[in-house]
């Protein structure tokens, strides 16, 4: 299936399009995976998270962050406190790329249109991005270093990128930065509700 096949063919709910991305061959990462991941999590959703690409466990399981990164994940949402059946978890690509190296643009490429309609069906206040790929596409002059813990205005919803987990792992002060930053994610949401409602896509 092709990126243009895929988007002259909306999908009416959620599980339709998870239906389709596990069998989705829109880039070479289909080759490599064990399972495609489409997301997980509440189909009512206000908070939209979303990671780089799925690691060895998600490739493993088909779920998004359910290893040491998705821990810690938990910890961080349990400390507002929410939890991930609240929320919607999911990735700019839907494939493990080999080794967990970053995304090449023609695999983000392949995906983009499933991110616009799950954005599209779940319609989310608050659209949390984990690293820089994930904040790339939606804040491409942006720099994470500089703007974790922001909470930014994007298509008449709230972005608010933070560190990816996995950094946390490999540094305990981008953990303590993330412990910090995601403290923020109810008052992010407050200001969503503020915020003039406007339909806006994965531009």
């Amino acid at each position: 299936m092709t990126t243009a096949e895929t988007s002259s063919k909306p999908w009416n709910s959620i599980d339709a399009l998870a239906n389709a991305v596990r069998s989705c061959t829109a880039c070479g990462l289909h080759s490599t995976r064990t399972n495609s991941v489409p997301g997980s999590g509440s189909s009512k959703a206000e908070i939209f998270i979303i990671g780089e690409g799925p690691g060895f466990n998600e490739d493993q399981q088909g779920l998004p962050f359910v290893g040491r990164s998705g821990k810690l994940l938990d910890e961080l949402l349990t400390a507002i406190p929410m939890t991930r059946e609240e929320v919607f978890i999911t990735n700019v690509v839907k494939c493990r790329p080999p080794d967990n190296r970053d995304p090449l643009p023609d695999e983000v490429a392949a995906c983009r249109t499933y991110l616009e309609h799950q954005m599209e069906l779940l319609d989310p206040k608050v659209v949390v991005t984990l690293g820089r790929v994930s904040m790339l596409r939606f804040h491409p002059k942006g720099k994470i270093s500089q703007d974790h813990g922001k909470i930014l205005e994007w298509g008449g919803r709230i972005l608010f990128p933070l560190y990816h987990p996995a950094a946390g792992l490999r540094n305990p002060t981008i953990k303590r930065e993330l412990q910090k930053d995601v403290l923020k994610l109810p008052e992010a949401l407050r200001q969503a509700n503020r915020v003039s409602p406007k339909k806006a896509t994965a531009k």
